[in-house]
């Protein structure tokens, strides 16, 4: 039996908790929340206890696996408390409102050797895996091309904290350009940023990605103003579009018409990407191989692209 706890009752940590409970050999064995009632309600609807301290969480339930999904100004603290405990550490995104306070977690991370894996369950969309299988073995140049659409001073009106909201591109463009870490082949070689980031007066984002597998990326953003989130795929052969990103649909060379795939069952049944990433957060706390599982490392690449595409002189 592999024990689960949830450090945060959030609607995020809801929804893990559906996943996980999917799974053969799970217990959800316990919660414990800043907010002691979202903890209780929580519990309540999932048959775990709750718990008033990370400490007395980790004593009772002796967990293999922690869920930690707190907000983003409270990420370094409580991250820091639970790597005390020798459990497994799925951190919902970000890990941290910025780069540096994601640098901070991982280096807590390391001097606790710690596992410690990021949520980003992006990378687990059926359709994500989709585009990846089915161009597993095209060995030509690809050209990603992604597009985002952020509007952080709707994020402030509904009352998202100031500090993450001059840090959106960390808090939610990250989403979409951790997609280049799967999409793209071999390292990145430069980040040619064509149309600059203005704190001042954001508008328009747009930077070219170079890769020494020969494939190029293209990333541009608009913000507060309408755009789609979309990610597009092209080869020699074939290009794979996801639009809406959860969705994903292939244009063979010589054809017009986009060909859809269905959403996998998991990813109709529960939130996106969830269940999948699920799976291998509970292989990763039963010490089985799960290298589809971003871990820290990871996220920190995908972040410091970010700050490469969002530098501003």
């Amino acid at each position: 039996m592999t024990n689960v706890a949830f450090v945060g009752a959030g609607n995020m940590a809801r929804e893990h908790a559906r996943a996980l409970a999917d799974i053969d050999g799970v217990k959800l064995a316990g919660v414990y929340s800043r907010t002691p009632e979202r903890g209780r309600k929580l519990g309540a609807d999932f048959g775990m206890p709750a718990f008033d301290s990370i400490a007395a969480l980790h004593a009772a339930t002796q967990a293999d696996l922690v869920v930690i999904a707190v907000s983003e100004l409270s990420a370094g603290e409580v991250t820091a408390e639970c790597f005390a405990y020798p459990w497994t550490c799925l951190i919902e995104k970000p890990a941290g409102h910025d780069l540096p306070a994601a640098e901070a977690i991982a280096a807590a991370a390391r001097a606790q050797h710690r596992q410690a894996y990021v949520a980003l369950n992006r990378r687990h969309y059926s359709s994500t895996r989709a585009v990846v299988n089915a161009l597993a073995n095209d060995e030509g140049a690809r050209f990603i091309h992604v597009q985002d659409q952020e509007d952080p001073r709707a994020a402030l009106a509904v009352g998202r904290p100031k500090a993450v909201c001059d840090n959106w591109m960390y808090a939610n463009s990250i989403h979409l350009i951790d997609l280049f870490a799967v999409l793209g082949r071999g390292h990145i070689t430069g980040v040619q940023v064509v149309q600059p980031w203005r704190p001042d007066d954001p508008s328009v984002v747009i930077a070219r990605i170079s890769y020494d597998s020969g494939d190029i990326g293209l990333y541009q953003a608009v913000w507060n103003r309408p755009g789609p989130w979309a990610v597009a795929v092209t080869t020699a052969s074939v290009r794979w579009e996801m639009r809406p990103i959860e969705d994903a649909a292939f244009q063979p060379y010589g054809q017009r018409k986009l060909e859809p795939v269905a959403r996998s069952d998991w990813d109709t049944k529960f939130k996106p990407g969830l269940r999948a990433q699920a799976e291998l957060a509970v292989r990763a706390a039963r010490n089985e191989a799960a290298p589809e599982l971003p871990t820290l490392d990871d996220a920190l690449a995908s972040m410091r692209l970010t700050r490469d595409i969002y530098s501003h002189s």
